[in-house]
């Protein structure tokens, strides 16, 4: 009967303790799961308000005063929202006169469309192509210019300055782009655009006719090509290093004629009189004509 009683006292402690053990076990149990949801909520909270910031720098970012350009920007070739670049015929301030035809951007730069600004340098005759790059901080507007390569250059006197010239392709630009940056090399053509060769009607095949004639006369008789003097297109004069050449017309037969130079050449050489000109009008044959 006493081992009953102990039995059932034993029975009762270890009830006893282990619903203790449950009850604390529920209690961590009930603690970590209330640390991980208010954790859970936490890191909602912190990427709520993340985003928030964000947004906010974005926003900020969006309307910084450097995306925008001045209203004064196109006043000046000076300014610092504006450059332009690998312009040696045309002058800034043309550039800049196109400029003025459009409005200065009102929005950030990001969102310039740069068309109608490209489309107002494009009418300046000399320009062949433009690029228009866009930075920001400052906003401001990088222009770079790829002009026409000027190969003929228009003149009624050896002795005056060009009036026009002629780039590759036959565009005929006026002195309004002269004179030019010496560091392009023309071909100087003696012209006063009349007696049936008006230079203002030349198109892209007679601009190329002339040059083919200019590099064989260069490359025939190795000496530097003065000018072509076009002014009697029936009579051609040529001059290189001082010396004058009566080509007579130029035709397709012409670079025959040319190409006698050479054998005519070291006869001058020798003369001691002063040379009026070289004749090669003639099919057969070539004179020097003595200054008298």
């Amino acid at each position: 009967m006493a081992d009953d009683k102990k039995q059932e006292h034993e029975d009762v402690e270890y009830s006893n303790e282990y619903i203790q053990t449950r009850i604390r076990r529920n209690k961590q149990e009930r603690s970590v799961r209330r640390t991980n949801m208010w954790m859970r909520r936490f890191k909602v909270f912190l990427r709520f308000l993340t985003i928030l910031i964000l947004m906010f720098l974005c926003y900020k970012l969006i309307r910084m005063h450097q995306w925008y350009m001045s209203p004064r920007a196109f006043d000046s070739v000076r300014s610092p929202y504006l450059e332009i670049l690998n312009n040696k015929i045309v002058p800034d301030y043309y550039i800049l006169a196109a400029l003025r035809k459009n409005e200065v951007p009102t929005v950030p730069i990001y969102m310039f469309n740069t068309d109608e600004i490209k489309k107002s340098i494009m009418q300046l005759d000399p320009v062949e192509n433009v690029y228009i790059r866009r930075f920001w901080f400052p906003a401001r507007l990088q222009i770079i210019v790829q002009e026409r390569e000027p190969v003929i250059s228009i003149a009624p006197d050896e002795n005056v300055e060009s009036i026009a010239f002629f780039s590759k392709g036959g565009k005929l630009i006026g002195r309004d782009y002269l004179p030019l940056n010496p560091s392009f090399k023309t071909i100087k053509v003696l012209t006063y655009g009349t007696k049936g060769d008006d230079y203002r009607h030349w198109d892209k095949q007679r601009v190329e006719f002339i040059e083919k004639v200019a590099k064989t006369v260069k490359n025939v008789s190795k000496e530097p090509l003065d000018f072509i003097d076009l002014r009697d297109p029936k009579d051609v004069y040529l001059e290189i290093n001082g010396l004058r050449i009566r080509l007579g017309e130029l035709d397709d037969a012409c670079f025959e004629r040319i190409m006698r130079l050479p054998s005519i050449m070291p006869q001058i050489q020798t003369l001691d009189k002063k040379i009026k000109y070289i004749d090669l009008r003639w099919k057969d044959a070539s004179y020097i004509k003595l200054d008298e």
